[in-house]
This record gives C-alpha cells, sequence and structure tokens, in this order.
C-alpha cells in the first residue's frame, strides 16, 4: 500500500459521491438506506461531517472534534454543503509531505497514507448506500470501489465483526456482483429489497 497514492482515487470518489449527491430530491430524503440506522438524510449528514473531518485531519487539525455528522443543512443544501468540503479536503491533501505524516483518525494513529486510504473506503461504501437509496441513477465507477475493496480486506479481514466495528460482518455477495456489490457484503450490507 505504501506505493499507492490515495488521492488520486479519492479525488474519483468524491466526484462521484458529488454527480450522485446531486440527484436527490427532497422526497427522497426520509427514504431507508441499507445502513439501518440512516436515512437518506442521515446518511448525507455522514458523508459531509465525515468528510469536513479527513479535511480537518489533512490540514493538520484534531479530525477527531469534528463531528461526523453535518447539522443545519438544508433540503436542498446538500450538494454545496458537499462541494464544499470535498474542494477543503482535495486541497488539505496536495502536499506529498501529508501522505507520510501521522495523524489521528478514529481507528488509531497512522499515516495519512492509511487515513486517506480508510477514508476513501468510507465514501465508496456511503456512494453505494446512497446509489442503492436512490435506486441506482448512475453507473457506479468500479476503480474506486476495486481500491475500497482491497483496503477493506487489509483492514477488516476477519469476516466476524464485533459491536465495535463500524462495519458489520461480511455477507455473501449477490450472484454477479460488482465492485461496489463486493465491497459492500465485505463490510455487511445488503442491497434494499425493492417492492
Amino acid at each position: 500500500m505504501n506505493a499507492i497514492d490515495p488521492r488520486p482515487v479519492y479525488a474519483l470518489a468524491t466526484e462521484q459521491a458529488a454527480a450522485l449527491i446531486a440527484t436527490v430530491r427532497a422526497d427522497q430524503l426520509d427514504s431507508p438506506t441499507p445502513c439501518a440506522e440512516f436515512d437518506v438524510r442521515t446518511l448525507l449528514g455522514h458523508i459531509v461531517g465525515g468528510t469536513l473531518r479527513i479535511a480537518v485531519v489533512g490540514e493538520g487539525g484534531d479530525g477527531l472534534a469534528v463531528r461526523p455528522f453535518a447539522e443545519g443543512v438544508g433540503d436542498d443544501e446538500w450538494p454545496a454543503a458537499y462541494d464544499e468540503v470535498r474542494v477543503r479536503v482535495l486541497k488539505a491533501w496536495e502536499s506529498d509531505a501529508r501522505l507520510e505524516a501521522p495523524v489521528r483518525v478514529p481507528w488509531g494513529e497512522v499515516p495519512g497514507r492509511a487515513a486517506l486510504s480508510g477514508y476513501v473506503m468510507e465514501l465508496v461504501t456511503h456512494t453505494w448506500d446512497l446509489s442503492e437509496s436512490l435506486g441506482r441513477p448512475h453507473q457506479l465507477d468500479p476503480e474506486p470501489a476495486e481500491f475500497a475493496l482491497a483496503v477493506a480486506r487489509r483492514v477488516l479481514p476477519d469476516p466476524e465483526r464485533d459491536a465495535d466495528t463500524p462495519f458489520a460482518s461480511v455477507v455473501p455477495a449477490p450472484e454477479g456482483a460488482d465492485a461496489h456489490g463486493r465491497l459492500a457484503a465485505w463490510l455487511g450490507r445488503e442491497p434494499l429489497v425493492r417492492a
């Protein structure tokens, strides 16, 4: 992993997330997501809040002081709120030195490269969650998902997970699942059942 620069794939993942967030309609905000405790509005708040957290980490601040849920965002303000924080992340991580500097994230003190790679995994996973919630309006790019799946398998190698792990135990991937579907299954998510 040390040879891989996560910044290009993170940038691609943010573009994909931004395009999807731009499609969310007000009447979808209360819809369920594959993450049972989140509706679409809460998921958007977590995507924006988590992105702000990794921006602050990249800026050299205390990301753990940032609540990973954005509040006070109007129903029609999610695309702008996300664009603002994603631009901030990309700027914060421009320096190559940031990749090697130790940073604190929820899972410990790690090199910046590992922290940003973990946030690629989180963003791509939540992008899949959102896509499922919205009825899959866009074809998702497999590149960020393949990267995120490799990270997930490395950092969460045990298929059985306890309550302290933010992702559930592995579930079987659906037959013919793409990279996003395999990532979701590795992180304990299942596609929404549509009536």
